[in-house]
């Protein structure tokens, strides 16, 4: 069953400007708890890089993004009233100039995505919970080529539930990953050397 909620940009230039959302059982917006930690851990890491919201449900990290002094962002959603609702916050807000809504399914853009030159940018993926369990091989591929793909010192991010198989994530040592709730933040920067698996105790 749909029902409207209020979400609100947290800080930067569109501080407390809100978004009615319609929440139904295909979205699942990330908690304000949750968008806050992934921003304070990226921190310097946002300013003057172009920012990908990838599965951008309500757009609402997009626009926190631009918000925090983000070169840009592009936001990959699938459903067109999304597409329109977060155009139309983009307008409202002032800041359409700095927002590309990209009307695309999350897996085929992948495969297309061809990086901005300039250097690194951040990507994050919030897929509804079903690709997390029952499409996680496709999911972790679409992870693998914008790992592939992404300049060096570029950070992904993905934010999952309880259930979606961490251990499978390519490389699992190079994530850093954190726990709020039932959320599960997994962040990880292109580039870093991967730290090798500790050995085994010689008795």
């Amino acid at each position: 069953m749909a029902e409207k909620t209020q979400i609100r940009i947290v800080a930067g230039k569109l501080r407390g400007r809100k978004m009615t959302v319609v929440v139904h059982p295909g979205l699942r917006p990330t908690p304000q708890a949750v968008r806050e930690a992934v921003f304070s851990i990226l921190g310097n890491a946002v300013p003057g890089r172009v920012f990908y919201d990838i599965f951008a449900g309500t757009g609402v990290f997009g626009l926190e993004a631009v918000s925090r002094g983000a070169a840009s962002a592009r936001l990959i959603e699938k459903d067109p009233r999304l597409v329109n609702d977060i155009q139309k916050y983009a307008d409202q807000f002032g800041v359409a100039d700095k927002v590309q809504v990209l009307r695309a399914d999350a897996y085929r853009w992948a495969e297309r995505w061809v990086p901005p030159a300039g250097g690194p940018v951040n990507v994050f993926l919030s897929p509804p919970f079903p690709d997390l369990t029952e499409k996680s091989a496709e999911f972790l591929e679409l992870v693998r080529l914008v790992l592939e793909k992404a300049p060096d010192e570029s950070v992904v991010t993905i934010q999952a539930e309880d259930g979606f198989p961490v251990e499978t994530l390519p490389d699992l040592p190079a994530w850093d990953v954190r726990k709020y709730g039932r959320n599960l933040l997994l962040m990880r920067l292109k580039g870093e050397e991967v730290p090798p698996p500790e050995s085994a105790e010689v008795s």
